[in-house]
């Protein structure tokens, strides 16, 4: 039982499961309407498009990159659909193809000049973030593009919504678990798993296997692209809005709950559901504050106070784990 207990808290991610009972329990005890129906079903609506981007973005970050371009991405795939859509140029359908297909060619170029130019990850999508956010803002000229005239099964498959007991649900929390467990399985089950995790653990001695390291990398930064683009366009469906500045400082957001779910920086090591409770934490956060009274502008404070607590736990547990105790 003492193996088993000591080998239970030494996952990475048992401190945020932890620190998620606590947040759910505190914010339940100081304010009633935490549980009430109406205020989960208010939390599933806007976690799963953040929690898919976070999701991808892990194993991106296993295989020791990170991309910053996600938080512009997620505002400008939308604009590109409902652009093209409203301008009567191509159906909705097409422009969504359009723009995924448009998010997959800036993953490809990021990918690229990271691992063939030698380019480190931050200043290249931090280039691309720029770049991206400006092109949204000189399409749109800042102003934000209509959305709520379109009614097709596309946007009913993405974010229909439904109805459980009191609860109501949107699609997307389905997608986003789906996700989840593809990408858990692929992480964990599966060749591909092997080489993110080798890729970003020992790349040299991952060459040296055999894995194709980057190939790998330019697949996860398109992988990332394409689901924070497909995020975006969730969200301008179900808030009927596609806004250019969308998605600012996500990429922020993003890095912090996949980091606070026990994803190394250094890469070579994460996990799914890490990530998951990650992005529940922060999400449960942010709603919490605002029902017990606290401004939502303290909300970057907590955030950082969260980092800072479980960076140093894992840096605890890390040690532990080296020393054998």
């Amino acid at each position: 039982m003492t193996s088993f207990f000591q080998n239970v808290v030494s996952k990475p991610q048992f401190g945020p499961f932890v620190l998620l009972i606590c947040e759910v329990a505190g914010f339940s005890a100081c304010s009633p309407a935490f549980l009430s129906p109406g205020n989960v079903s208010n939390l599933l609506a806007f976690t799963p498009e953040l929690g898919m981007m976070a999701l991808a973005m892990t194993l991106l970050m296993v295989s020791g990159e990170f991309d910053l371009s996600v938080g512009s991405l997620f505002g400008f795939a939308p604009i590109v659909m409902w652009t093209l859509y409203n301008a009567h140029i191509t159906p909705l359908e097409i422009g969504f193809l359009v723009a995924l297909a448009v998010a997959v060619l800036i993953g490809f170029i990021n990918g690229w000049m990271v691992t063939r130019l030698k380019i480190p990850s931050f200043l290249v999508t931090l280039g691309m973030l720029l770049v991206v956010r400006g092109t949204a803002l000189y399409l749109t000229s800042g102003f934000p593009q209509r959305t709520w005239t379109a009614d097709s099964p596309l946007t009913r498959l993405m974010v229909g919504e439904f109805t459980i007991g009191q609860f109501s649900i949107h699609a997307s929390v389905l997608w986003w678990l789906l996700c989840g467990a593809v990408l858990g399985y692929v992480l964990t089950h599966s060749r591909a798993g092997n080489w993110i995790q080798a890729a970003g653990g020992n790349p040299d001695a991952a060459r040296a296997r055999g894995v194709r390291v980057p190939f790998t990398k330019i697949l996860l930064f398109m992988l990332t692209a394409v689901i924070a683009a497909y995020a975006g366009i969730t969200s301008s469906i179900r808030v009927s809005a596609a806004n250019p500045n969308s998605g600012t400082q996500y990429e922020l957001e993003i890095i912090a709950m996949v980091v606070i779910g026990g994803t190394a920086l250094t890469g070579g090591r994460g996990t799914i559901i890490g990530t998951v409770i990650g992005v529940l934490l922060l999400r449960i956060m942010q709603n919490g504050i605002v029902l017990i009274g606290i401004p939502g502008l303290a909300y970057n404070i907590f955030i950082g106070a969260i980092i800072l607590a479980m960076m140093a736990l894992h840096s605890w547990l890390e040690r532990r784990h080296r020393t054998g105790v």
